[in-house]
């Protein structure tokens, strides 16, 4: 396969049961292509979370494969995939420990080997990138909540990842930030898969989305379609905010 036509992930059959016992996926089939943006929407409880754990090998050992760019998520691979697939967590405090941005941002690229100059212009793209380069020498936590995410968005841009995986992006973001946010996320020229609850905001970044609904994707098409179809959503426990119509959104 061409690398310029090789889905940027590609997962096949993947099912996978706790050591509990409790299965979450129960096989799984999603491609997002190179460039794409994809909502992953779903109840509480579907397994959106297991699924993105196998994005990078953090959860392994069951059923089917996971591939990124071509490359199967496989111990031998961690490293490499690691670096491709880009998570930003809901909370950025798990993202940002060191004394100032910068050497957040840093930290990544320098330990996968990049020094001097190299480094440093990775990391001034990373923060231009997210409209955060002002604040290089700030420690993150005299940061508001909301550049505190821009700034974890960037710790994962400076690893030029193949994916980026946003989980519930906008959660407690002030109407401003979640505006930023989504300029800076539509910018991006990278794949994005963005698990959220936040319906309207999957719309407005995400042409296409992924309904998980216990352990098997339940549907898969334009979001506005899926969010306008009031028994999909019913069935799935996915409700919009109270007067928002996704068929008058014009995209």
């Amino acid at each position: 396969m061409d690398p310029m036509t090789t889905a940027s992930l590609q997962v096949s059959g993947l099912a996978y049961a706790y050591p509990d016992g409790h299965q979450a996926l129960f096989g799984v089939d999603l491609t997002v292509g190179r460039g794409e943006r994809v909502a992953l929407l779903g109840p509480n409880g579907a397994g959106k979370t297991t699924l993105v754990l196998h994005l990078n090998g953090i959860l392994a050992g069951g059923v089917g494969s996971v591939a990124v760019a071509g490359l199967p998520v496989a111990k031998a691979n961690l490293a490499e995939i690691r670096r491709r697939v880009g998570i930003v967590f809901q909370d950025p405090d798990d993202q940002l420990f060191m004394p100032t941005v910068r050497e957040d941002v840093a930290f990544g690229p320098a330990a996968s080997g990049l020094r001097g100059a190299e480094l440093e212009a990775r990391v001034v793209s990373a923060l231009t990138r997210v409209g955060m380069e002002q604040y290089a020498d700030r420690p993150p936590h005299h940061l508001s909540f909301g550049q505190r995410r821009r700034v974890a968005v960037a710790t994962v841009l400076a690893m030029e990842p193949e994916i980026l995986v946003l989980d519930e992006p906008s959660s407690n973001l002030d109407p401003a930030s979640r505006r930023e946010l989504a300029d800076i996320l539509r910018s991006l020229d990278v794949t994005v898969l963005m698990v959220t609850h936040d319906l309207p905001y999957a719309l407005e970044l995400c042409p296409r989305s992924v309904i998980l609904s216990e352990g098997v994707i339940a549907a898969d098409g334009a979001t506005q379609k899926l969010l306008g179809d009031e028994e999909l959503m019913r069935a799935h426990r996915l409700e919009l905010p109270f007067g928002f119509d996704p068929a008058s959104v014009s995209l």
